[in-house]
């Protein structure tokens, strides 16, 4: 049945993308339509999950060249700004976390301090995705590390197997809002998504706009898991296993305090860019370098790229690609023209809804959050131009709309990852179960943020 739900989904992505190449759409130049015909196809293909998403994204963006849709430049744009690298050095300290052991030894030194039944478990999640998110800067290696925790605790516990689906989820979904309070909580759309903006944006500037609206959307997820999902039976947590899993770690490692000494450092200049003016893509980057090198380093290997995944570097290099060779086409001014309202309301709350509600619809239909910034971002700052609405606050919108909400796991990569009983144990029930209720989250949200950035002077 799965196969042919794939063979569907990559004929009717090539379906949909010659009948928009065909179809005399009228203001919009032939490039543009080609651009909007392959990148259509692609969303289909990423729903419909015809392949791994690399392979589509590598399929995108040849075809991009191959038909001359815009200079290669333009369609590899990505790779000349820092973005890209940005990822991969995230993904080799986020190894360097884990693999050294330092990350496992805080979370067990978290749970043994505060952690001590059912309420305090789920919690601990949220507030542990917190703070190792400044120690690890990408969602997928982060959730992983603390399910792998977990998975002590539901073993000390005796918890029950629906009652350890419940935990895995928590895992997983906490790593949803919690990654877009810092700008390295997600090393791989949170760049993307404050590069649209159109100014340089700082670690300290994101907190500042992105990070309070971020932390009421995790306050509210957790406490809509804490309504909707109770336990079958009393937790009493058992400690003695926890100590004895911290035991094994030993005494805190050379390789770990060379760890723990870089984050900080890479901490410090994340959160004083504003002032030196560095790049957090470049000094994330140089971090990870400096990890390597003899003397000073001695964290990571030549082995340790494994840990940066090229599927994801060509997915995202893709994602970019829908934005920029979009804009240089004609095809998000278009779709902005022809889809989305011609004005806005006037008043900056209903603005706000109307986007949000608009591009969670979207989102719903493409699945990939990646992609639905790349389409409607670019849309949404052309139709919102004249509401009074800054640029980075029409992109707060939409990110938190998008990167917020899901409903199916694949509506988004971190709740993808995690699906399984191998992984987070959970399946797509549970996404079900919460959708309807943080969709209430994500619009009472974006209400919030706009009076926080009305404070702010973002509303002109």
């Amino acid at each position: 049945m799965k196969r042919y739900g794939k063979a569907t989904g990559f004929f009717g992505g090539i379906t949909l993308c010659a009948v928009l190449c065909l179809l005399p759409l009228e203001g919009l130049s032939r490039e543009g339509q080609l651009c909007l015909g392959l990148t259509l196809m692609t969303v289909v293909w990423w729903a419909a999950q015809i392949a791994q998403s690399g392979y589509i994204s590598g399929v995108y963006l040849m075809l991009l060249c191959l038909f001359k849709v815009a200079e290669p430049a333009v369609i590899f744009s990505g790779w000349t700004g820092s973005t890209i690298w940005l990822v991969a050095g995230a993904y080799l300290i986020a190894s360097a976390v884990r693999g050294s052991g330092l990350g496992e030894r805080l979370s067990y030194w978290f749970i043994l301090r505060f952690v001590r039944g059912w309420r305090s478990i789920l919690v601990s999640i949220f507030a542990l995705t917190l703070i190792l998110s400044l120690l690890i800067p990408h969602p997928w290696p982060r959730a992983f590390l603390i399910m792998s925790v977990m998975l002590v605790v539901i073993r000390s516990a005796r918890i029950p197997r629906e009652d350890g689906t419940i935990i895995g989820f928590t895992v997983f979904a906490a790593s949803v809002p919690v990654s877009l309070i810092f700008l390295t909580g997600d090393a791989t759309i949170n760049p993307l998504a404050a590069s649209c903006a159109g100014e340089e944006v700082s670690f300290l500037r994101w907190l500042q706009v992105i990070g309070p609206p971020a932390l009421l959307l995790s306050a509210l997820t957790l406490g809509l898991i804490l309504l909707l999902f109770r336990p079958s039976a009393p937790v009493k947590l058992e400690l003695e296993e926890i100590r004895a899993a911290q035991a094994k770690l030993g005494r805190l490692t050379e390789r770990e305090l060379r760890t723990l000494i870089w984050v900080i450092i890479a901490i410090a200049l994340w959160l004083t860019n504003g002032i030196t003016g560095l790049d957090i893509g470049w000094i994330t980057l140089l971090i990870a370098m400096l990890m390597s090198m003899p003397v000073v380093g001695g964290v990571l290997e030549a082995k340790d790229w494994g840990e940066v995944p090229v599927h994801v570097m060509v997915f995202l290099t893709a994602a970019i690609a829908i934005g920029r060779v979009g804009a240089a086409t004609g095809m998000n001014a278009w779709i902005a023209d022809t889809l989305l309202p011609a004005a806005m309301p006037d008043s900056p709350i209903l603005t706000a809804l109307c986007i949000s509600g608009l591009s969670v619809a979207v989102h719903m239909l493409m699945g990939s959050v990646i992609a639905v910034m790349g389409v409607t971002i670019p849309a949404f700052l052309s139709v919102a131009a004249g509401t009074g609405l800054s640029p980075l606050a029409v992109i707060g919108i939409v990110y938190l709309s998008v990167a917020g909400h899901y409903c199916l796991p694949f509506h988004h990569l971190n709740m993808l990852v995690g699906q399984g009983e191998e992984n987070g144990m959970y399946t797509q029930r549970e996404t079900l179960k919460i959708s309807l209720p943080l969709l209430g989250a994500v619009l009472v949200t974006v209400v919030c943020a706009v009076f926080w950035w009305g404070a702010l002077g973002l509303l002109g």
